[in-house]
């Protein structure tokens, strides 16, 4: 086993690996305690090369892989990447491309919903892999050698899967469908979390306009704090704190000291300091200038009978064309199309409005219609009777 532990050898493996058409890519991380996931581990292989980077050696420079991950010539196969792709950028400010995401390509392919990598393993490559080290804590040093072999396992494996799901999308005719996933993973936007944008994590329908304003801030000043302390968003201030600064304001950090939801000694603090003056702006905000928010109860309800035939007209083209429904939309979609035909939403969009879009459509408009026949599914109005089979329940 290749464990690299020092930038010249680093340098001599991303140099073999940058001829190599593909590699595969895993890493190991912990984030209980921190904002910033910290990066225990690297796994990568190519064809000949499979190794294990060690980011905490002393010394060790990963600019070399930074540069292969950046290379445009070597595809980088990752298995659900995100939270990878998120530690690359932190660390060297910009997102590893191309990619292919075994996860997304497996869900495209008709394998499930947000199917696991054992599973791909056990089903793709016929193997079984050994779990008793899925819990370690690999900050620690030195690691076991079935530790690094677990580990490693996550990458030697991610080859054979890569090439079989390739292969099943060409054959599909489905890479393009591929594509259009990769390109949200491969922008910076997808990674980047602006402190005045953290409001848009909180469930505000119910606000009060004028706690609105104050609530941004608060969000807004938690996020910073986070970042800059390197702390999770929760042990800055829960949520609960955030909705009772909104409706309190307090201006004064005797007014802050009263709140059940401020954590002990923050009034007398700098951040302390810092978020009075937060709420201060907060409360000074235009209201015209705030977002607009949907108001708890009234939003029009989707016409449940439309929600329900639209939900079995997804089941139904996901089954007839063997992709994952999770992939196509959401139970939020289909709310929203239910509502309107012009809803902002994926499935009305690319792959997904001609698989399943523009027949949800025509079924609104009363081109197509369901029928059950023989046990199965038949969907009407097409060029041709398409029959599903009846599989539509989770």
């Amino acid at each position: 086993m290749l464990i690299i532990r020092d930038t010249e050898a680093l340098s001599a493996l991303c140099d073999r690996l940058r001829r190599e058409p593909y590699i595969t890519v895993d890493t190991e991380f912990l984030r209980e305690k921190t904002y910033w996931p910290i990066l225990c581990l690297i796994q990568a292989a190519g064809q000949e090369d499979q190794a294990i980077i060690d980011p905490l050696a002393e010394g060790i420079d990963l600019a070399p892989l930074f540069e292969l991950m950046a290379d445009p010539a070597v595809l980088k196969v990752f298995h659900a990447a995100r939270q990878d792709l998120e530690i690359f950028f932190h660390l060297a400010g910009a997102v590893p491309a191309p990619i292919f995401d075994t996860q997304i390509a497996a869900m495209v392919c008709g394998f499930g919903e947000s199917v696991g990598y054992e599973t791909l393993v056990r089903e793709i490559m016929g193997a079984q892999l050994d779990k008793s080290s899925r819990f370690t804590d690999w900050s620690k040093r030195p690691l076991t050698d079935k530790q690094l072999n677990y580990a490693l396992s996550d990458v030697t494996h991610l080859r054979g899967i890569y090439e079989r799901l390739a292969k099943d999308l060409e054959d599909a005719g489905r890479a393009g469908w591929l594509t259009e996933e990769m390109a949200v993973l491969e922008a910076r936007e997808t990674y980047v979390t602006e402190p005045e944008d953290a409001w848009k994590r909180l469930k505000l329908r119910n606000i009060k306009p004028k706690s609105l304003g104050t609530a941004i801030a608060v969000a807004a000043w938690r996020e910073r704090e986070a970042q800059t302390r390197d702390i999770p968003r929760g042990r800055v201030l829960k949520d609960d704190g955030i909705y009772e600064l909104a409706q309190q304001a307090p201006r004064s950090h005797e007014d802050l000291s009263r709140l059940r939801g401020a954590p002990r000694g923050l009034a007398n603090s700098k951040p302390g300091e810092r978020l009075i003056a937060a709420i201060a702006e907060g409360l000074a905000t235009p209201r015209e200038n705030l977002p607009k928010i949907e108001r708890g109860g009234r939003t029009a309800a989707p016409p449940q009978g439309v929600v329900e035939l639209l939900k079995v007209l997804l089941k139904a083209e996901c089954e007839r064309h063997n992709v994952a429904t999770k992939m196509v939309a959401s139970a939020a979609d289909i709310e929203a199309l239910a509502l309107s035909d012009t809803a902002d939403i994926p499935a009305l969009a690319g792959w997904r409005r001609e698989i399943f879009g523009e027949a949800a459509l025509r079924l609104k408009r009363g081109e197509l219609s369901l029928r059950i026949k023989n046990g199965e599914i038949e969907i009407e109005g097409d060029e041709s009777a398409r029959r599903v089979a009846p599989n539509l329940t989770e």
